[in-house]
């Protein structure tokens, strides 16, 4: 096997060490949103507002840098409205399911759930598209799903008091399969937008989509809200969402996506460490367990096979 050369290898080391630092404050979203609903009284529309509101101007500069840079934008009206529904579906839907979700479960759980999405974007593939599922992605879809049982009645038995566990695991669910759609959306609209303009562009239709549901619901208490609520609202865009997202989208054109994809899997691991030291949640055998096997199955996914 050829030996990448000197340089090339400290690119790829770079790769994976931004990759791994973007995975791991990805991880950090679920902690502070458990901290803002534990600390305040915020409700789960209110803090995705506050964090869109901090973080959309940067991806207004990114997608003017961008289409700056880029030959104009050449799509039809049915391109046009693909990229308005994988905008909904990846930062809109699916975000403000997590945070409802966030509300009823431990932040262990509902990383482990929404590490479900690259399986769902499988199965979506190859029933919406006909794209034969590989032996591989087989075992992987196994080891996912195995994995999820395995902590999901593990959590059971320790929330057992919790009447709204089903519920928060449901809307996580629903997150996972609605990201799903937007990870489907990467592949069908970045090769006619660029990776960039695609990332850039859907997120700042979900923060329409966002800022429209907000001023139709109608309840502007949020500007009357506390300095912590929006102390809150800053970190989760910066920490949580802004930084790492550029740090993944620098790292996979380092490594490649297939290798960011088996790089990002510590993010279960990284979320149930902080839950546990941060939040106090408990650590027990079948969430180990289970979250080996999603790891594994994530692995396998993500694995270039030769």
């Amino acid at each position: 096997m050829t030996q990448l050369p000197i340089n090339a290898r400290k690119e790829f080391i770079a790769g994976i060490f931004i990759t791994l630092t973007g995975a791991i404050l990805f991880s950090t979203k679920a902690i502070i949103v458990k901290l803002t609903f534990r600390d305040t009284s915020t409700d789960a529309l209110s803090l995705l507002t506050l964090r869109m509101l901090f973080a959309s101007p940067f991806y207004f500069i990114a997608a003017w840098w961008i289409s700056r840079k880029s030959p104009p934008l050449k799509m039809n009206r049915r391109q046009y409205a693909l990229l308005f529904f994988y905008g909904i579906c990846g930062y809109y839907l699916s975000s403000l399911f997590d945070f409802l979700g966030l509300q009823y479960i431990s932040a262990g759980l509902e990383r482990l759930i929404l590490f479900l999405y690259p399986s769902f974007a499988v199965l979506l593939n190859a029933t919406l598209f006909k794209q034969k599922v590989l032996a591989h992605q087989r075992w992987a879809l196994v080891l996912t799903y195995f994995g999820i049982g395995l902590a999901f009645f593990g959590e059971v038995y320790i929330d057992a008091g919790n009447p709204y566990f089903y519920l928060g695991s449901l809307l996580v669910f629903l997150c996972a399969v609605t990201y799903a759609f937007y990870l489907v959306g990467n592949g069908r609209m970045i090769p006619i937008m660029g990776a960039g303009r695609f990332t850039a562009y859907s997120i700042l239709i979900a923060t329409g989509g966002i800022f429209l549901h907000y001023l139709i619901r109608g309840d502007y208490s949020l500007l009357q809200a506390p300095a912590i609520t929006w102390k809150y609202g800053l970190i989760l865009a910066v920490i949580g969402t802004v930084i790492p997202t550029f740090l993944i989208s620098l790292g996979m054109k380092k490594i490649g996506s297939n290798n960011a994809a088996i790089v990002s899997s510590i993010g279960p691991v990284s979320t149930i460490l902080q839950a546990h030291y941060v939040l106090g949640e408990p650590i027990f055998a079948e969430q180990l367990i289970g979250t080996a096997l999603v790891v594994a199955g994530v692995l396998v996914l993500g694995w270039k096979m030769k």
